[in-house]
């Protein structure tokens, strides 16, 4: 499994010609390392609908003529607006050609905007996602609780993906916190220096991490990782 960090909390992860994106925020995103126009992809995957993780979703499902695969309300609500969607439930796994998409809970809020509104998109999600035999979680934008214990006590997780901005989801030491409780192979920090609101020091979790035994790895815009 190849995971490539586009920016913000947006990930391409690919694995033997199939490649996933989550949380495609990339036109108005000053991270971003892609325009959403060269993505080729099979599913754009979805943990919530909120502006800096929805972003270019439709455009990129159209295009590819590929499914958003997302929770039940948020992907009735792209199917709304002519794409291929694929609604899910927290619990809930697919099997689709080449990779396994499982929601988890998250705690954050969620809301999709259609012009001028704010509509309800259903629960947020962590996704866990298998590729090759690895398996990626991806946590969303959730705060520290204590089900993510469960998420290891259920699967083995060759990376995982922690929000450390604060603010609008855990900081650097409840996203240690976190990692401790997953013990995933590594960690990649995400949803941080995109705004000033979220500034952090991404070296500084890595420590945090470090000192619990944990490996953590922060990633540039365009950089990959195998795992």
């Amino acid at each position: 499994m190849n995971i490539t960090y586009l920016g913000h909390s947006s990930l391409l992860v690919e694995h033997d010609g199939i490649r996933v994106v989550i949380d495609p925020f990339l036109s108005g995103n000053p991270q971003s390392a892609v325009q959403a126009a060269e993505l080729k992809v099979n599913a754009v995957l979805l943990t919530h609908g909120h502006d800096d993780h929805f972003g270019d979703t439709l455009e990129i499902a159209a295009k590819n003529d590929c499914p958003v695969v997302a929770i039940h309300e948020l992907a009735v609500f792209c199917s709304s607006k002519g794409v291929k969607a694929h609604g899910m439930n927290l619990g809930g796994s697919h099997q689709f050609e080449g990779f396994r998409v499982k929601l988890m809970p998250a705690w954050h809020s969620n809301s999709v905007r259609d012009g001028d509104k704010l509509l309800y998109a259903g629960e947020p999600a962590g996704i866990l996602l298998t590729m090759g035999g690895k398996t990626l979680y991806h946590a969303g934008d959730t705060a520290l609780f204590s089900d993510l214990k469960l998420v290891s006590e259920l699967h083995k997780l060759d990376a995982a993906a922690l929000p450390i901005g604060d603010n609008y989801t855990m900081g650097p030491e409840e996203a240690a916190i976190a990692s401790e409780w997953l013990r995933p192979g590594v960690v990649i920090p995400l949803h941080f220096n995109t705004f000033p609101m979220i500034r952090q020091d991404g070296d500084a979790f890595v420590k945090l991490c470090e000192a619990k035994g944990i490996r953590a790895c922060t990633l540039a815009a365009g950089e990959s990782l195998e795992v």
